[in-house]
């Protein structure tokens, strides 16, 4: 798949600037903590190079303000932790909150997490990938911009090292039905519940889940498995 691109996308870029804290935040971690996906040279990144020591490889794609993603990068220090996002003041935000709780195990990548998936990772290197709440495109129209496609897991699945998990969670009822039938029809994977998994204790639930929960949309979860 190395050297393949998209051509629908399915994130739009904010125009939200950054705050005057984020901006600090920015000037202060960014060289140590964050890369430029267009300043990648090019083949697998670096990781163990990057993070100073070799470790599993978590990659988050979509961290949002950061919350949920701090808190797990804290509680497992014994992975690299790696989120990617095009959404600038969000990745500042999870830096003010990495820096606070002295996260030292968390690096990001602002772009397009399918161009790094392709192009910056290595086959069966990662340990797992996380896609939390990924923007549903709710008008059918814009079904075809979202994240999880058959070409994605398939990508996914390549990258996952043996036994690598894929864990995916939504709040809208016909993109977590969409993920569950896209994901059993991956060869390469295989599903370690029937249908939907059951919430994972360690995924907090943040303010816009909150406001999901409030206008009666329930959260699904999803758990899928590279196989042998």
């Amino acid at each position: 798949m190395t050297g393949t691109h998209r051509t629908v996308v399915s994130f739009v870029h904010r125009g939200r600037p950054m705050t005057s804290g984020q901006a600090r935040a920015w000037q202060r971690n960014w060289a140590r903590m964050g890369r430029d996906l267009a300043d990648l040279p090019p083949g697998p990144l670096a990781c163990d190079e990057w993070f100073g020591r070799a470790a599993p490889v978590v990659l988050e794609i979509g961290p949002g303000m950061g919350e949920t993603t701090a808190r797990l990068a804290a509680a497992e220090p014994d992975v690299n932790y790696l989120a990617v996002d095009v959404y600038q003041p969000g990745l500042a935000q999870l830096m003010m909150r990495a820096e606070a709780a002295g996260i030292d195990n968390l690096r990001l990548v602002r772009g397009d997490a399918v161009v790094l998936l392709t192009e910056h990772v290595a086959p069966a290197s990662l340990a797992e990938v996380r896609v939390f709440f990924p923007d549903p495109w709710p008008k059918t129209k814009h079904h075809k911009r979202r994240l999880v496609q058959p070409g994605f897991v398939a990508l996914v699945a390549d990258r996952l090292r043996p036994g690598g998990r894929l864990r995916l969670a939504t709040d809208w009822e016909h993109y977590a039905e969409q993920m569950l039938a896209v994901c059993q029809a991956e060869p390469a994977l295989r599903g370690l519940h029937p249908g939907f998994a059951p919430r994972p204790e360690w995924r907090s639930v943040t303010k816009f889940e909150d406001r999901a929960r409030a206008a009666g949309r329930a959260s699904r979860d999803l758990v899928f498995e590279r196989v042998e």
